[in-house]
């Protein structure tokens, strides 16, 4: 399978041809047969908004074929309405903007004659469209594995016949030149993939729970609803939440005297439930029953004058609410070499607890040092590890051994998410976390042909969808689902929330 690049004009052929190590062809505005297979055409391009300047890159998300036949978009008979998607839009958009160039997404339209008009581009931004050319559309295969790279030259306020085009054009190819590192990491990945997906992956019933609750406060009361910190530790969790209406703030004080709170799925510290109290707040709690038990159970130690030992990450929102139950007898231990050098005041009255999203192995390790060193160590009454975060654990893990390259979809601060890229990498398989399809580097890609996909637990499950939507671009994907496991827990809503 051959990757191959096209340039329809001359001067873009020009632009690219000593800068790139994947094939380039000039086609000029060809009306052969459509390319099947993976394909990028690169050049310049017009944009239909103001909001695009000259110099930004466009990848397009789909290419059409004119819009409605006529005069004003000079689309051909017989070939207006034509829509081929490119899959791939996401990945070399994210290695166009790693790059460190301005980059937009969305449909490119081409047209039979150069749209300069203020009104027939206006016409076409009515559609959706964002940039217009004169030869993509010719040229797309309708597989979805055609990616269109395209700088810009003009604008509707800055138009091809207007002075300072020459400019302009001269500024648009020297930055079609800077997409050439993207263009042959893409080129590089191109090829045919195995994808196997973990099972169980993406959200679970903390997660479900804490979400729905604040979508239905949003119902309820409506906006805004004040959220204390992440709800989950995903950002596209946290920014689809914000366009519906609520409002993220890291502390309470931020929040109006007598509003309406959630407090996040990870809990927090009695002293934030004072706080809310003296603000005369409406507190909504989404922490997950599973968290709350952790709490429980400290605040069950602390009763008894017991030293808590707290297995888990100091810096983890969890791990700080949990501390604040019992501060005065609560000793967090990040790993098994805390646990060798740390030091309880009563040997005869220690227990542990654990954050609830730790990597499973090396919880036990560190459980099993406390253990050998304190013999009367009181244990949990359950495991304090999720069911949720175990289970992903075992299906990646199981992935990675079939696997050239396990990609994990989730947030940099989401401990159940780095967890599961630091088990396939223990497994032996090379490992990356990234919050979407865009983050990707496209150089991971080449030479995997058997990818392992999962998602933490805060991940929504569509990212898993666009991400094989993307890599299908790359070149034909057969998908294998790995695991039988089937999660049925569900938690009760907070009755805030629930009650009619």
């Amino acid at each position: 399978m051959s990757p191959v690049v096209y340039t329809p004009l001359f001067a873009e052929y020009f632009a690219l041809r000593d800068k790139l190590t994947t094939p380039v062809l000039r086609t000029g505005r060809s009306r052969g047969r459509p390319t099947q297979g993976p394909t990028l055409i690169a050049g310049v391009a017009g944009a239909l908004t103001d909001d695009i300047a000259p110099g930004d890159v466009i990848v397009a998300s789909e290419i059409r074929r004119g819009g409605e036949p006529g005069p004003a978009l000079g689309a051909g008979p017989g070939e207006a309405g034509r829509v081929v998607p490119s899959y791939s839009a996401e990945l070399v958009a994210g290695e166009l903007r790693r790059l460190g160039m301005t980059v937009h997404t969305g449909p490119v339209v081409t047209t039979d004659q150069v749209i300069d008009a203020v009104g027939e581009r206006a016409a076409l931004a009515a559609t959706g469209a964002i940039a217009v050319d004169t030869e993509s559309a010719l040229l797309a295969g309708a597989d979805g594995q055609t990616v269109v790279v395209r700088v810009v030259v003009d604008t509707p306020a800055q138009p091809l016949r207007r002075v300072g085009m020459p400019a302009r054009g001269i500024k648009a190819l020297a930055q079609l030149r800077r997409t050439a590192p993207a263009i042959d990491a893409w080129a590089k990945a191109v090829g045919e993939r195995e994808v196997r997906l973990a099972a169980p992956r993406s959200f679970c019933a903390g997660v479900e729970r804490a979400i729905d609750t604040v979508e239905r406060a949003l119902a309820r009361f409506g906006a805004p609803v004040y959220v204390r910190r992440q709800i989950v530790h995903n950002r596209h969790v946290v920014s689809d939440l914000e366009r519906r209406g609520a409002v993220f703030v890291e502390e309470l004080d931020a929040v109006p005297e007598g509003s309406l709170v959630v407090l996040a799925a990870h809990g927090v510290a009695p002293a934030v439930r004072q706080q809310a109290d003296e603000r005369r707040l409406q507190v909504i709690d989404a922490t997950c029953p599973l968290v709350a038990k952790v709490h429980h159970e400290v605040r069950r130690y602390a009763a008894r004058d017991t030293t808590v030992v707290l297995i888990g990450h100091p810096d983890h929102e969890e791990v700080i609410g949990t501390m604040g139950e019992a501060p005065e007898h609560v000793i967090v231990v990040a790993s098994p070499a805390e646990a060798e050098t740390v030091d309880i005041p009563d040997p005869a009255k220690v227990g542990y607890a654990m954050q609830t999203t730790l990597a499973v192995e090396e919880a036990a390790e560190t459980a099993a040092v406390l253990r050998r060193r304190f013999p009367q160590l009181i244990e949990p009454r359950t495991d304090d590890i999720c069911y949720a975060t175990s289970n992903r654990q075992a299906g990646v893990r199981e992935i990675a051994a079939q696997s050239d390259l396990v990609i994990v979809l989730g947030s940099q601060n989401s401990s159940n998410s780095q967890r599961l890229a630091e088990v396939a990498e223990a497994a032996g398989t090379r490992a990356v976390l990234v919050d979407d399809a865009g983050e990707l580097d496209l150089e991971l890609l080449a030479g995997a042909e058997r990818i392992g996909i999962t998602a933490g637990a805060s991940a929504p499950p569509e990212l898993v969808d666009q991400l094989i939507r993307c890599l299908s671009g790359l070149g034909p994907v057969s998908v294998t689902e790995n695991g039988t496991l089937t999660e049925d827990v569900r938690f009760a809503l907070p009755k805030e929330v629930s009650q009619p």
